[in-house]
């Protein structure tokens, strides 16, 4: 076995031991590109290898996506199977994992219709309503995982000869996801404990608000009586412990829905579902985006707005240090899942329930109430850089430094 297919095999074992943490009897779902099929067939091997009754695949292939948006008609578009989205619901329900392989390419979409992407996504949403309480409050285990297709490491690695960049984004991946330690589960436990000493930290605070400063941010963000600060994983409702992101370098938690004043400007260009967006800047008052810009793809962000009411509001804010291991790969992934564990990040749309005490056991009118946003969406944007200093209000008013210089103060 040579060093790629030891090093694959290891990534295998960590997302099924680790990522989704496969349970004996358990069935797992695998959405995965074609282009992955090599890592994806090593996944089921190991996941049946743990225990599991059953292993379902779901082959994604962005050239059969591409083609229903060009030649679909257009009164299609609102069309999502209900039976789909019902079988995940039953699926969920019996208790089953779902592990996915991430990796949208950012020039997918480039030159169609954006009121088609955006039609198709909202209708998915709303027919995967109920199943996406199983994932939002942690009632399942899942996991978004990464590996390299070829009009990925294009784009990223365009700078490198044809034949080298895929090979190059496989390298960045086993480094980002400790595949190149020599026990890479070992320096999972403790790297979670790592995170967990920071969220543990920042929830002893108890911070009323973080003031955000940095070049085009001037952001106060309130946060909401009951909030929780999490990173690294959790439990879902049967105690089995998962990792939802690999990799994973950031603590967050929910801001107060209606607490957000000021000006955000982002440092990361944004994959907003196959469509690139760069240069953002958001406008707040009272935690609603009144203004917004983007110097590239703006009608993207307009369609994401007009989601539905939470899209306008914040959902997560995450601290991640600028001197941490994906940012100091000095590149931008063009992959969410990635670029946002390089830097700090808001993201717009719903809450995670499980930031706020007891959240996962209220009801969408409830949550609101207490300060979480609710929406069908949920999309990230990167606002970290090296010039980040942020302050935190302690409960008595106090101000002390959280991060200065883009990092923890």
């Amino acid at each position: 076995m040579d060093t790629f297919e030891k090093m694959l095999n290891k990534y295998a074992e960590l997302v099924v031991r680790v990522g989704v943490n496969v349970q004996v009897g358990q069935v797992l779902i695998v959405h995965a590109p074609i282009e992955t099929a090599q890592l994806t067939r090593l996944i089921v091997a190991k996941a049946y290898e743990a225990g599991a009754k059953y292993v379902i695949v779901e082959w994604d292939d962005e050239a059969i996506t591409r083609v229903r948006y060009e030649k679909a008609s257009d009164d299609t578009f609102d069309y999502y199977p209900q039976w789909l989205a019902d079988s995940r619901v039953q699926f969920a329900e019996e208790g089953g994992a779902i592990l996915h392989i991430k990796v949208p390419n950012p020039e997918l979409f480039r030159g169609i219709d954006s009121s088609k992407v955006s039609t198709a996504v909202k209708s998915a949403a709303i027919a995967n309503k109920e199943y996406s309480k199983y994932t939002r409050n942690s009632k399942i285990s899942w996991s978004l995982i990464k590996a390299p297709t070829r009009a990925w490491a294009d784009k990223v690695f365009a700078d490198l000869p044809e034949e080298k960049r895929v090979d190059a984004m496989w390298e960045a991946i086993f480094r980002m996801v400790r595949v190149d330690k020599e026990d890479p589960i070992a320096a999972w436990r403790e790297h979670i404990n790592h995170l967990k000493t920071s969220q543990d930290r920042l929830n002893a605070k108890r911070y009323k608000s973080l003031h955000y400063r940095a070049p085009g941010t001037d952001l106060r963000v309130e946060l909401p009586d009951g909030h929780i600060w999490r990173g690294g994983g959790g439990e879902n409702e049967k105690g089995v412990y998962f990792v939802a992101n690999m990799p994973t370098e950031e603590v967050y938690t929910m801001p107060h829905r209606t607490g957000v004043n000021g000006t955000v400007k982002s440092t990361l260009p944004l994959n907003l579902n196959g469509r690139l967006v760069e240069g953002i800047t958001f406008t707040f008052e009272d935690g609603k985006v009144v203004a917004y810009d983007a110097e590239s793809g703006r009608e993207h962000l307009t369609s994401l707005l007009e989601t539905d009411e939470g899209a306008s509001y914040l959902g997560e804010m995450a601290l991640v240090p600028h001197d941490s291991p994906i940012s100091n790969l000095n590149r931008v992934f063009y992959n969410t899942g990635i670029d946002e564990n390089a830097s700090c990040h808001f993201a717009l749309g719903s809450a995670y329930p499980v930031n706020l005490e007891g959240g996962t056991k209220l009801s969408n009118e409830q949550l609101v109430e207490r300060g979480a946003n609710v929406s069908l969406t949920h999309v990230d944007f990167m606002i970290g850089c090296a010039d980040l200093d942020i302050d935190g209000e302690l409960p008595d008013g106090t101000i002390e430094p959280v991060f200065r210089k883009g990092n923890w103060a």
